[in-house]
């Protein structure tokens, strides 16, 4: 089910916002964070749509961000995501 207001029920809501703004090696743990998030697929959505530069969104780092973007340039990421998390697919760079 998609919830389209996502962030209360973020894995990360209480985390502090620095531990998911980081650089290198620490972007693994910031990862960490959501891989049990249940709305894992909105709050990637909300970063592709948005274009958001900074961070670890969706368990994505910028960097993969970046790369589904160019790779997918026309791509509706709300539709897409949604269908993927009905069908239970991981989307992966």
């Amino acid at each position: 089910m998609w919830v389209e207001d996502w962030s209360m029920q973020a894995g990360c809501r209480d985390t502090q916002p620095d531990t998911l703004f980081v650089k290198g090696a620490e972007q693994n743990k910031a990862k960490q964070v959501c891989a049990s998030c249940l709305v894992r697929s909105e709050c990637l959505a909300e970063a592709l749509e948005n274009r958001i530069e900074w961070g670890v969104w969706g368990g994505m780092t910028e960097r993969e961000r970046r790369a589904l973007l160019r790779n997918n340039p026309g791509a509706s990421w709300g539709e897409v995501l949604r269908a993927a998390k009905a069908a239970d697919i991981r989307v992966t760079v």
